[in-house]
């Protein structure tokens, strides 16, 4: 049986959709942004300690870059950045800056590897947020951001904030000039949620073609529910990095997944992102909590129902061959199944939770406790291990009595 599970642990990826390409997708990385984009979901706040755990985290997952958060924002959040980026991480520590050189100046201050600094190029930007500016005004501004921080000695990445709204004459033109300038990644910013994932693999396809040195990221928002789609199509276009949250937090609905893109390609797209996965649970428990969004039980990859199984057909299943109703092993991310006991039950689940307690049991005290599963979960009680046993105590009693009576 061991043999059995170490090969099923090696080789799950297998089970997976014969028909799901297997991407060549080369130097491709995560740059995370929980501690800056996904700390402005409306209601959080976290504090210095809170980022650090959480930096530490990410980078004991082995991430490449961790956006540490936007040090013009206050004194306080450029110390945060400042303590993160001389925590001695692995990982290169970058800062939003907006393109201006005070907030170029204070990221310096902060002793971040790189920046992230942006200008909106969408048509609606330029009308209601710049007051009707041109294009060639503002990205006069972002030119000169990027020329700043190259003569600093900082990583740059150059994002076109609402891009998928942008006409792709713009876009190329506003990226070769950012890419000229210095820029060592330039960025497609799925601002309001709005691409399809057709689009997004042209964008980065027409842009990739369009650029010679500068690497593509994508920046996706989940206001659709296509963040993580639009980002692995982004990839599947050319883009080399791709940026996330954990748990998917962020403004409106969020933005991509970090957990969900990570299983998604290393599972469904058979690509190593050479990443220490078991540490996704405790980042995301740890995220749920300092965030105080609270995830929901049926939550992709992480939630707490994920791996577990009432209905008595898939539980049958599942002790034979785990991957007949589990996309990949539990213990590729370092959490076990659960076995749960319900209405659907069957006498399976149930001789499966009697072994894990060493209890012995024979056909008919099986029938009965299945029975008395099936009665208490209909009543509205949830079958706890204290419940379960409290029932397997009863029908011995009962056994036991009516031996006694003969």
């Amino acid at each position: 049986m061991v043999m059995l599970m170490d090969f099923l642990f090696e080789n799950s990826w297998k089970a997976i959709c014969p028909y799901n390409p297997k991407l060549d997708l080369k130097d491709i990385y995560i740059y995370d942004t929980t501690l800056r984009d996904g700390e402005q979901t409306p209601g959080v706040c976290f504090t210095k300690e809170q980022k650090l755990e959480i930096a530490r985290k990410l980078d004991e997952l082995g991430l490449k870059q961790i956006e540490a958060g936007f040090p013009i924002v206050s004194e306080r959040e450029a110390d945060i950045v400042k303590t993160i980026a001389n925590e001695g991480l692995n990982a290169d520590i970058l800062a939003l800056c907006r393109a201006l050189k005070k907030d170029i100046d204070k990221a310096i201050e902060c002793d971040v590897d790189g920046i992230i600094t942006f200008i909106a190029t969408s048509p609606l930007h330029l009308k209601y947020k710049f007051n009707n500016k041109s294009l060639d005004e503002i990205l006069e501004m972002g030119v000169s951001a990027v020329e700043y921080a190259k003569e600093h000695g900082l990583f740059v990445a150059f994002s076109a904030e609402d891009a998928t709204r942008t006409p792709i004459e713009d876009l190329i033109k506003v990226h070769k000039a950012a890419e000229e300038a210095g820029a060592d990644r330039v960025h497609i910013a799925d601002t309001t949620g709005c691409a399809t994932p057709q689009s997004m693999e042209f964008i980065c396809r027409t842009l990739k073609e369009n650029l010679k040195k500068s690497h593509i990221g994508v920046h996706c928002h989940n206001d659709f529910g296509f963040a993580v789609i639009n980002s692995i199509y982004g990839l599947i276009g050319g883009a080399k990095a791709v940026s996330t949250t954990v748990n998917g937090i962020g403004e409106r609905a969020g933005n991509a997944s970090l957990e969900e893109l990570i299983m998604a390609l290393t599972v469904l797209y058979d690509v190593d992102l050479e990443l220490n996965l078991e540490v996704l649970p405790e980042l995301c428990r740890m995220v749920e909590k300092y965030s105080g969004i609270k995830m929901p039980k049926n939550k992709p990859i992480v939630g707490e129902l994920v791996f577990a199984h009432e209905s008595g057909i898939h539980v049958d299943a599942v002790i034979e061959n785990p991957l007949t109703y589990e996309p990949f092993l539990p213990e590729k991310i370092g959490v076990k199944r659960n076995i749960l006991l319900g209405k659907h039950s069957g006498c399976r689940a149930v001789a499966y939770k009697l072994k894990l307690m060493g209890i012995d049991y024979d056909k008919e005290m099986l029938c009965e406790i299945v029975k008395k599963v099936k009665e208490i979960r209909e009543e509205g009680k949830f079958i706890t291990d204290e419940i379960f046993r409290n029932i397997v105590e009863e029908v011995l009693k009962n056994k036991k009595n009516s031996a006694q009576g003969e």
